[in-house]
């Protein structure tokens, strides 16, 4: 969702950067990295060890909601589409292909994304918050198989970070990589494009074969 089909990245960043003044530490271009598609949870623990913030004063549950607060006033007013990605999901949709929308993202902010995604383009949405453990572990990609009852392998998965392409590994899915704002290491498993914009069927069953 973010960054693959939605254009988020950007007010996220704002987000970790407004938060990491709040703990007392900057927002360095590596330690942005080093969040990007990242659970909740993982985001914030690498901003507050970046800020020596102790154990005890690390309030998850307070700080997390004080993130969905800001991003999503934020996305009220500058909500965007990446390109080529709505095109792209009525390709799939007018092919019934079955599709889950996969997301590091919490529930409560994805409900409201899923507004502008359009929920009906969807059979199911799996979160971070919903899992074990979001990406890079491959619970979230696991679950969505499950939902659409193939095994991982005959699925296909779009991602755009390396967090999210290693979760699509893990899990044994595929995945057409469109790197959005950090640089995806290659994979066996991992196709890639510059873009969404031009999408065909056949660039999707190109995948299984193995071009």
């Amino acid at each position: 969702m973010d960054g693959t089909l939605l254009d988020t990245e950007p007010l996220w960043g704002r987000a970790m950067e407004e938060f990491a003044v709040k703990v007392g530490t900057r927002m360095t271009p590596e330690l942005r990295d080093s969040t990007m598609g990242n659970s909740s949870v993982d985001a914030l623990t690498k901003v507050y060890d970046a800020a020596l913030v102790p154990e005890s004063g690390r309030d998850f549950d307070a700080d997390e909601a004080w993130m969905v607060e800001r991003v999503l006033a934020m996305f009220a007013t500058d909500l965007r589409w990446r390109p080529g990605a709505l095109a792209a999901l009525d390709l799939v949709s007018a092919a019934e292909i079955p599709m889950v929308l996969v997301t590091n993202t919490i529930r409560e902010v994805t409900d409201v994304m899923l507004d502008t995604l359009g929920r009906e383009r969807f059979v199911a949405s799996v979160c971070g918050d919903e899992v074990e453990a979001g990406k890079p572990e491959p619970h979230i990609y696991r679950r969505a198989a499950e939902i659409v009852g193939f095994a991982p392998g005959e699925c296909l998965a779009f991602e755009d970070s390396p967090v999210g392409a290693a979760a699509t590994h893990a899990a044994g899915v595929p995945a057409i990589v469109i790197p959005s704002a950090v640089p995806v290491p290659p994979k066996p498993t991992y196709s890639y494009r510059e873009s969404l914009e031009g999408l065909t069927l056949d660039d999707l069953s190109a995948v299984f074969r193995g071009k």
